[in-house]
């Protein structure tokens, strides 16, 4: 279910844990760059004494990676509108999660009328998920949410209680990009 929502076709579907994770794989999760990569940190302060340790500002949330954004929804969008709000997402996904806006991606996929429902209603919903490398947060995710749900009632009525959105935090190595993947 999980795969149709958020637009991952043919990939299994994310599994919740049977046991406790790691103490490494919990402080990856928090999705404050100091705590994701020692090592990265470590060299990213010695090159700036200023370094922030701030989920916001820190070194690996500043690294290209995957921002990205898949929005579905069962309103259908006029093309200029769609654009509009592409760029509004784009523009909010980069300020809210603190990384440039030239690595963002955003993928709308709208007027699925007859295969969505939220709360068994078919009245104006969507559904999002957020992927990124890091900048995953409580934080950051509540300012995203805000925007979010303020573009969807502006462009598409859909009201702030119709819609869900999933954050992920991606692993470096599980992001390609360019015919490689980030931790490469």
């Amino acid at each position: 279910m999980v795969n149709m929502l958020c637009g991952a076709r043919g990939h299994s579907a994310p599994t919740m844990p049977t046991t406790m994770p790691s103490a490494s794989l919990r402080r990856r999760r928090l999705g404050c760059p100091s705590r994701i990569n020692k090592k990265a940190h470590t060299e990213s302060s010695r090159r700036s004494a200023s370094s922030s340790a701030s989920c916001e500002e820190g070194p690996l949330s500043a690294l290209p990676g995957d921002p990205s954004i898949i929005l579905n929804t069962n309103v259908t969008i006029p093309p200029g509108e769609k654009r509009a709000l592409a760029k509004a997402l784009s523009a909010a996904v980069a300020s809210c999660l603190g990384k440039p806006e030239s690595y963002v991606a955003v993928c709308i996929n709208d007027g699925n009328a007859d295969g969505m429902i939220f709360g068994g209603s078919d009245e104006p919903c969507a559904l999002a998920c957020v992927y990124s490398l890091g900048a995953i947060n409580k934080t950051n995710n509540e300012k995203l949410s805000a925007e979010v749900a303020r573009l969807l009632q502006e462009t598409c009525d859909v009201a702030p209680n119709r819609y869900y959105v999933n954050f992920f935090d991606v692993p470096r190595e599980n992001c390609g990009y360019n015919g490689k993947t980030f931790a490469s």
